[in-house]
């Protein structure tokens, strides 16, 4: 987004509202954090333990979940959420002291489950790589999800990690074109090079997998094919999925910048949605945030789970925890996105 452009932040009950509105400019904030790890309970989220060492992500992903969590600071859910950035920089400290800790059971650890924990601005801080120093000085397993090719700057740390108790990747690639993609991920890297980020990740010996997630239907569904494809390709072992979700603010992020780039299409990716959401955009039950229903949805479960067999992407056990795959006995284990 080039302006300062916000949906109501529900938590504030004062209202801004621009005759022109400004330029959006990036501001990073430094923060000593009370804690780093998160303790997650819900049914839908398939780990327990996560580090999150930003606050917002630069990568402006139009349909992330996790805009509203900028509305808790007193920011908003579009533009605040990739131009107002916090870095933890004391997390490696915290997560040191906490797997240090006698109640530690060396659970898995998720990087990062709210924003991309190799966001542009982990080139310059360096928080991650960090934390898995730290996590290979206590032999601690984890996974990783990101988008970007950022990982490769720590194959070595996830490799030791991998050979001494437990470690994996997983690459989101969402669209197989680079173009299509940049429309919708504007400050993400292309998926050419997230794919091969994967295939250098699985010569250097740590397992990978892909995540596509979300699928919008009626926008990136037909991609699936080739994304299993090439990650199979690649060296990916795993594959897994979840349908799109838009709770609260995220909904109008998202279908602005929808009509904005899309055109004509808009109103039918829209109506697919809806379609797999009984007439929503989002359904916030636990048990049912992560799950589509309705024939269409129906049939894009089925297409993806028999590409998947076929080009040889399956469930296997190391990746059971922390993150359920999607391809197993039942066909329709999701994983949170």
């Amino acid at each position: 987004m080039g302006a300062v452009d916000n949906p109501p932040n529900p938590f504030v009950r004062r209202r801004c509202q621009y005759e022109a509105a400004p330029r959006a400019a990036m501001v990073v904030r430094e923060e000593r954090a009370a804690s780093v790890l998160t303790t997650n309970r819900s049914p839908d989220i398939p780990y327990r333990w996560s580090v999150n060492p930003y606050r917002g992500c630069q990568h402006g992903c139009a349909y992330c979940y996790a805009r509203r969590t900028h509305e808790y600071l007193d920011l908003g859910a579009g533009s605040d959420f990739e131009n107002c950035l916090t870095v933890k920089t004391n997390a490696p400290e915290l997560l040191d002291a906490a797997l240090a800790s006698r109640r530690w059971s060396y659970d898995w650890v998720a990087f990062s489950g709210v924003t991309d924990c190799y966001q542009p601005l982990e080139e310059r801080y360096g928080v991650t790589r960090e934390c898995l120093k730290v996590c290979v000085k206590h032999a601690n397993p984890v996974s990783v999800v990101t988008k970007s090719p950022l990982v490769l700057r720590d194959v070595d740390l996830l490799a030791e990690l991998h050979r001494r108790r437990g470690a994996s990747v997983l690459l989101s690639i969402t669209f197989a074109d680079d173009d299509l993609a940049r429309r919708i991920e504007p400050g993400a890297p292309p998926p050419t090079a997230r794919f091969d980020a994967l295939r250098r990740l699985s010569e250097a010996g740590v397992p990978v997998g892909v995540l596509l997630a979300p699928i919008i239907p009626g926008l990136n569904d037909r991609s699936i094919p080739e994304v299993l494809r090439r990650a199979a390709e690649c060296g990916a072992t795993c594959a897994t999925y979840a349908p799109v979700r838009l709770p609260g603010s995220v909904a109008p992020v998202f279908l602005s910048h929808l009509r904005r780039e899309m055109g004509q299409a808009a109103p039918r990716v829209e109506a697919r949605i809806r379609d797999m959401r009984d007439g929503l955009l989002n359904n916030p039950q636990f048990g049912r945030r992560m799950v589509g229903s309705g024939p269409y949805w129906e049939s894009v479960e089925r297409l993806f789970e028999v590409v998947a067999t076929r080009v040889g992407l399956s469930a296997d056990q190391q990746w059971r925890e922390p993150f359920a795959c999607a391809v197993c006995t039942s066909g329709k284990q999701l994983l949170l996105f």
